[in-house]
């Protein structure tokens, strides 16, 4: 395993060591670190946005200095870089494939094994003479301390869950309040995950929604432009409905909506927005094309919404692994059910007259 590269942008020197030069990082973010985190929330380079693994050190740290571990995904680097002005601190960087901490725990790249490797490649027992590591609450279903003890000698302290209590934690002695170990899940924290899932969705929409507008435009008795505003602008909008309701009020809205199962919730909103669309159409009822045009999103837009609130399961502070699955397994075959009716509905509306 190599050492980390001295030309990163974030890197402001280096200080000497047992084992060799040991790169020295500023705590000050710039413009460029805000615009790369910026860009990440929006899907943009975000599965290659990371920092090379390994040892780096934070001011002017001695052999009896604390030792903090963290993943390589650069915003979580970003983050926890940001909160130790003024300290003077190792930071052991896992090489977790550019994933956040609590993610990479549960998908074993924030475990045992690269932990206890990167302990050695980095020849951190020759740099520092005590035996601590500071790991973030989050890692911990990833990591067997005992085991990391035994193959190693380091003993494994967890710190506070958030990277700004930190320093409240180094200077408690380690000791870490309750409040330190409570994961919140506000309406701040639920909103920054929007981006993410809105870019997800629209990837796919981008494709599937010209094909809708062009075939109810073509394919049916009127004109190209009275179609396509009349139909075609409709579909349009309902699927975009549909993905808006998933991905951005039904994370939003989340503690106040009812049931347990997010596809639940995003189900309910789903069917408010459908029975809006009904209203709106309402005048169109009179023709079977039209029934089945509205029918094709009462039952398409619950479907969508449904489908795409459950992506934030992942995210919860209140799911479970075993609990995810158990939902998939009910709503998913539901979800692709609704779907594949209602598509069926909308091309019937183009062939009925």
């Amino acid at each position: 395993m190599s050492p980390p590269s001295m030309e990163q942008s974030f890197v402001i020197g280096s200080i000497q060591t047992k084992v060799g030069p040991v790169p020295r990082i500023s705590s000050t973010l710039v413009w460029a670190d805000r615009f790369g985190s910026y860009k990440a929330r929006w899907r943009i380079n975000r599965m290659n946005y990371k920092v090379d693994p390994g040892l780096y050190a934070m001011g002017k740290p001695d052999d009896k200095a604390p030792v903090v571990v963290t993943a390589n995904y650069k915003m979580t680097f970003d983050r926890l870089r940001e909160t130790l002005p003024g300290r003077n601190v190792w930071i052991l960087v896992l090489d977790t494939r550019g994933i956040n901490v609590w993610c990479a725990a549960g998908k074993g790249t924030f475990g045992t094994k690269e932990l206890v490797g990167r302990i050695g490649s980095s020849g951190l027992a020759q740099v520092v003479s005590h035996r601590e590591l500071i790991l973030p609450q989050l890692a911990g279903p990833g990591v067997s301390a005992h085991l990391v003890k035994k193959s190693s000698g380091f003993k494994v302290v967890y710190g506070p869950i958030r990277a700004e209590d930190l320093p409240t934690f180094l200077d408690a002695g380690f000791k870490a309040t309750p409040d330190m170990r409570l994961k919140s899940f506000t309406t701040k924290e639920r909103a920054v995950l929007i981006p993410v899932e809105l870019v997800g969705a629209f990837k796919i929409a981008l494709i599937v929604l010209p094909i809708v507008f062009l075939t109810d435009s073509l394919w049916r008795a009127g004109a190209f432009w009275s179609d396509g505003l009349s139909h075609g602008l409709y579909s349009v909008l309902a699927v975009v409905t549909a993905i808006l309701t998933g991905a951005v009020l039904t994370p939003l809205l989340l503690p106040r909506l009812p049931g347990r199962a997010f596809s639940f919730k995003g189900l309910i909103l789903g069917v408010l927005a459908a029975l809006v669309f009904m209203m709106v159409r309402w005048s169109s009822w009179e023709t079977w094309p039209d029934r089945l045009e509205m029918g094709t999103w009462c039952l398409v837009i619950p479907a969508i919404s449904a489908y795409i609130a459950m992506n934030f399961t992942g995210a919860s502070t209140y799911t479970s692994l075993s609990g995810v699955r158990k939902e998939m397994r009910r709503a998913v075959p539901l979800e692709i059910g609704a779907g594949i009716l209602g598509l069926g509905c909308w091309l019937g509306s183009h062939f009925i007259s």
